[in-house]
Order: C-alpha cells, then sequence, then structure tokens
C-alpha cells in the first residue's frame, strides 16, 4: 500500500445549480510519456509507483471509489514544468504535500 503522496488527492467545494454545495474532489493525473521524468524530479521518490501502469491501477480504482461515494471527480493533469517551478519558487521539497497543494491550486 502507497502513502496518500502517491495519489493527490484534494477535496473541494462545488456549487451545483447555485442552491446546492456539492463536494468535489481534485485528483493529480501525470500523463504515461511523463512518468520516468516524474519520478526524477520529485524529491520522496519511494513513496512513489515504480511504474505509470501501477500508478494508474491505484489511480483508477482510487476514482472509481470516490465517484461510487458520490463525489465529482475533478482530473487535473500534471504539468511537470509548472510543478517544478512551483516547488523552486515557495523553495519546498516537491513531495506528495506539495504535489497536493500544486493539485489544490489548479
Amino acid at each position: 500500500m502507497f502513502p496518500s503522496s502517491a495519489l493527490c488527492i484534494c477535496m473541494i467545494q462545488l456549487q451545483y445549480e447555485k442552491t446546492k454545495n456539492m463536494t468535489g474532489v481534485k485528483i493529480a493525473y501525470y500523463k504515461k510519456e511523463d512518468w520516468q521524468r516524474l519520478l526524477e524530479i520529485i524529491d520522496d521518490r519511494e513513496s512513489m509507483h515504480e511504474t505509470w501502469s501501477e500508478w494508474y491501477k491505484a489511480y483508477s480504482k482510487a476514482k472509481t471509489g470516490l465517484i461510487s461515494q458520490g463525489f465529482i471527480v475533478v482530473d487535473i493533469e500534471v504539468d511537470l514544468d509548472e510543478l517544478a517551478n512551483y516547488c523552486h519558487l515557495r523553495r519546498i521539497i516537491n513531495d506528495g504535500k506539495a504535489r497536493s497543494q500544486f493539485v489544490q491550486g489548479k
């Protein structure tokens, strides 16, 4: 089992029909072609899946579970250059907490 840093999930509030609040979830999505570079730029490599396929399986399971619980899921495709810049400008390490904050800000 991987820690939550392997899957960046952020709770958000969504307005629905101007009268109802629904709970939404932002979830980080990494492109397959970016996977190797992601592993090279993060500071908590040991907390991530070895392959994109392993990560994607966990991502899909988490997403399906959230949807089945009634959450609205918003995929956030992570641009690795933006993520690296985000961490650099804030002088923070690129770990699960930073990635979650990055996704939440999208």
